[in-house]
């Protein structure tokens, strides 16, 4: 998934982008709440992790304006206050979920990774394309019944590609959906990772359909048929 933090605390938003990204999510990090409300409006994330109290506006005041704007990423908000009317004043303001701070890293994952289940549209944990296997549950890739070693950021690309099967991207829509905000990917960049996964997932099975397709003068898709 790609996941947005807008944490004013540094230390804080380091460890949960570093947590995040070693079970191979991407994260891009805002450290106050208007260029978290900005990236937000930008770009499409799958969950959003809000603190509640933030410089230049309130994770309150990101959470009611993107919901007027109609945008429904599911947001996750981390509040230092603990009582009851604090909660519901949070999902009142579009949140869909809440974590008290102090909180263990594994229940921020697990409350993650079930906002990004719930539908706008239903998030299967098991992503197939021929014989050809995804579990984002797991993180393993397997084609064939065979195990395959990908990097996070391969990972990340195939899972992408997966999830929106049959559809075009060109490389600067993968760039932009894939890799973090600020990291500057250039458009080769993509077309070598692409070939990273054509190698492991194609080529290494030639008695295979081959899955991933260059079209050209558009760019990149997953056929899973």
């Amino acid at each position: 998934m790609k996941i947005l933090v807008v944490e004013d605390e540094q230390k804080i938003a380091r460890y949960i982008k570093k947590g995040l990204e070693f079970s191979a999510h991407v994260v891009d990090v805002a450290y106050d709440g208007l260029t978290g409300y900005e990236m937000a409006s930008a770009e499409s994330y799958d969950v959003i992790v809000l603190d509640r109290m933030l410089p230049e506006l309130s994770g309150m005041e990101v959470c009611l304006r993107l919901r007027k704007e109609k945008n429904v990423t599911p947001i996750l908000l981390l509040t230092a206050k603990s009582l009851l009317d604090d909660k519901v004043a949070g999902l009142d303001a579009g949140a869909d979920d809440y974590l008290t701070k102090p909180f263990e890293f594994a229940e921020l994952v697990a409350r993650i990774n079930a906002l990004g289940r719930r539908p706008r549209t239903i998030r299967p944990k098991l992503l197939q394309a021929g014989t050809l296997e995804l579990s984002t549950h797991t993180s393993m890739a397997t084609r064939a019944g065979k195990k395959l070693q990908l990097s996070k950021k391969e990972f990340a690309l195939l899972e992408f590609l997966l999830k929106n099967a049959n559809q075009v991207f060109t490389k600067e829509q993968l760039a932009e959906r894939v890799w973090e905000y600020d990291s500057d990917v250039l458009g080769n960049t993509v077309q070598v990772y692409i070939g990273y996964l054509r190698a492991k997932i194609d080529t290494q099975f030639p008695t295979e359909k081959a899955l991933i397709r260059t079209v050209r003068g558009f760019g990149y898709t997953v056929r899973s048929t």
